[in-house]
C-alpha cells in the first residue's frame, strides 16, 4: 500500500483538499456590523469617546444585528454555578475566566454549548474601555481565526464576556507548561499559520484593526490545534487615508512590542508583524520572549537566537530540545528567516501578514523530517469511509503527537523516580 501524503490532515495549515496547490489571492474581506445591508460598522473610537458613556440599552441598540446576547448577571451565575472555583480555568489581565454550560432552555435561539465566561476584575489593570473594545470588535468581526464572542453582561459595575470554549487552552500553556504534552513540529506550523491568518483578517478589513497585544497567551487552540486570537482589549482602529500611523500611549507586553512603537508611540499594522515574529521564535525554540531566570545573554530571545539563525550548521542549537530533532531542517531554517523578516528594525521592511502566510504555508509540505514517526495508511473500509471519500489520507500528525506524549510521560516518570530516590536518601541520612 503506498505511503500517503500527510498534507490532508493539516487542513488549516496546508489548505485541506487543495493541499499543494498555490492558494488564490484572497480579496480583502468586507467587515460589517450586521448582516443587514442597511447598517454600517460601528467605530470603537467613536463609541469609546462618547460622553456620557453608553448605557447598557444604548450599547445593545448599537449592536443590533450582531447576534450578540446581552446576558444578565444572574444567567451567568447560573451557567458557571455561581462562579465556582471548580469552574475556574484561568486568570488574565482582564480578570478570572470560568467554564460554563449553557442549557437548551436558557434563551430562545441560543444553542446548548460549553462557554468561557471572562469577568472583569474591578481592581485590575484593565477596565470598562478594554471591555468595550472586546464587545465592539469581536461583536462585529467574524473569522475562523478569531475567538467567537457569544455575548456580554453590562449590569451596574459588572462587566463580563462570554466566548466559545477553547478546549486546548492557550499556546503559552502548551509551549511553557511542563505538565502538558509537548507540541509536535507539524502542530506548531499549523498554529503559526492560523495565528497569521487571524492577524491578516484584521489588517485587511475594510476598516483595518491593529491587534496590539499579539502574544502566546492570547492565541487559543481548539481540539484540532486551530489557532484563534483572543483578548481585544488593546485593539485599535488602524490609520486610513493619508495617515501613516496611529499615535497612542504605549501599551502591550514587554518582549513583544515593536521597538518603533516603544520609542515614538507610532502604531501600525507592522507593529503586529513584529509581535508575530517574536511568537514564531517562541514556537521554534520553546523559550519565552523574555526569560528573567536565564543567564544574561539568554534573557532576550530575539537577541539570543540571532547568531544561530544565520548559520544553518548551528540552527539546531536554538530549536526546542523537546522536539528531539523531529522537525524539517529546511522548514525550520525558512521559518527562522521569516521570523527575522518580521523582526526587522525597519517597519517598512517587514512583510505584511498575507505575505507571511504565503511564505509559511509551503513549509507544511516539506518532508525532510528525520525517520522515527510511525506512519500508516488506511483503505476505504466502512469504519474509515467518511475520512477516505476524498482519497488517501494520513494520521502522521496524530502519531507524532502520541509519540511526544509517550516520551514526555517517560521523562516525567524518570524525574519523579529520581526525586523519590533523593527523598529516600535524605530519610536514611536523618536516621
Amino acid at each position: 500500500m503506498p505511503r500517503l501524503s500527510w498534507k490532508r490532515f493539516l487542513g488549516g495549515c496546508c489548505g485541506g483538499a487543495n493541499a499543494g496547490v498555490e492558494p488564490p489571492k484572497v480579496p480583502k474581506r468586507r467587515v460589517a456590523a450586521v448582516n443587514s445591508p442597511s447598517t454600517t460598522k460601528i467605530s470603537y473610537s467613536d463609541i469609546s469617546s462618547a460622553t456620557p458613556p453608553l448605557s447598557p440599552k444604548d450599547l445593545s441598540l448599537s449592536l443590533v444585528g450582531s447576534h450578540l446576547h446581552a446576558f444578565t448577571l444572574q444567567e451567568l451565575k447560573a451557567i458557571t454555578r455561581g462562579f465556582s472555583m471548580s469552574n475556574f480555568v484561568g486568570q488574565g489581565g482582564f480578570g478570572p475566566v470560568y467554564k460554563g454550560m449553557i442549557g437548551e432552555n436558557l434563551r430562545p435561539g441560543l444553542a446548548a454549548q460549553t462557554v468561557a465566561v471572562k469577568q472583569l476584575n474591578l481592581h485590575g489593570a484593565q477596565g470598562h474601555k478594554e471591555w468595550l473594545a472586546e464587545v465592539i470588535y469581536l461583536g462585529q468581526l467574524r473569522s475562523q481565526n478569531l475567538v467567537k464572542l457569544i455575548g456580554y453582561c453590562y449590569e451596574n459595575e459588572h462587566r463580563l464576556l462570554v466566548y466559545e470554549y477553547m478546549a486546548m487552552g492557550s499556546l503559552e500553556n502548551h509551549l511553557f507548561n511542563n505538565v502538558l504534552a509537548p507540541l509536535p513540529w507539524l502542530a506548531r506550523l499549523k498554529i503559526a499559520v492560523g495565528a497569521a491568518k487571524g492577524l491578516a483578517f484584521l489588517h485587511e478589513a475594510d476598516n483595518p484593526v491593529i491587534y496590539r497585544d499579539f502574544k502566546a497567551s492570547n492565541v487559543l487552540l481548539d481540539q484540532n490545534y486551530e489557532a484563534k486570537l483572543s483578548d481585544f482589549g488593546l485593539a485599535k482602529d488602524a490609520p486610513q487615508g493619508d495617515d501613516t500611523h496611529v499615535s497612542t500611549r504605549i501599551m502591550g507586553t514587554n518582549g513583544y512590542v515593536a521597538p518603533e512603537y516603544v520609542m515614538t508611540g507610532h502604531l501600525t499594522t507592522k507593529s503586529d508583524t513584529y509581535s508575530f515574529g517574536v511568537v514564531l521564535l517562541e514556537l521554534l525554540t520553546g523559550r519565552r520572549s523574555i526569560s528573567s531566570s536565564r543567564p544574561s545573554r539568554e534573557k532576550d530571545l530575539v537577541e539570543w537566537a540571532k547568531p544561530y539563525s544565520r548559520d544553518p550548521q548551528r540552527l539546531h542549537r536554538m530549536m526546542d530540545p523537546i522536539l528531539e530533532g523531529q522537525y524539517s531542517s529546511t522548514g525550520a531554517q525558512k521559518a527562522v528567516t521569516i521570523a527575522y523578516q518580521c523582526l526587522s528594525q525597519s517597519p517598512k521592511r517587514r512583510p505584511d501578514m498575507r505575505s507571511v502566510i504565503e511564505s509559511l504555508e509551503p513549509l507544511c509540505g516539506l518532508r525532510d523530517i528525520p525517520p522515527g514517526l510511525f506512519v500508516y495508511t488506511a483503505d476505504d473500509g466502512a469504519r474509515e469511509k467518511s475520512r477516505t471519500e476524498k482519497g488517501e489520507y494520513t494520521i502522521e500528525v496524530e502519531e507524532e503527537r502520541e509519540l511526544h506524549v509517550h516520551r514526555h510521560k517517560t521523562r516525567l516518570s524518570h524525574h519523579n523516580a529520581a526525586v523519590s530516590r533523593v527523598k529516600n536518601v535524605g530519610r536514611e541520612w536523618e536516621k
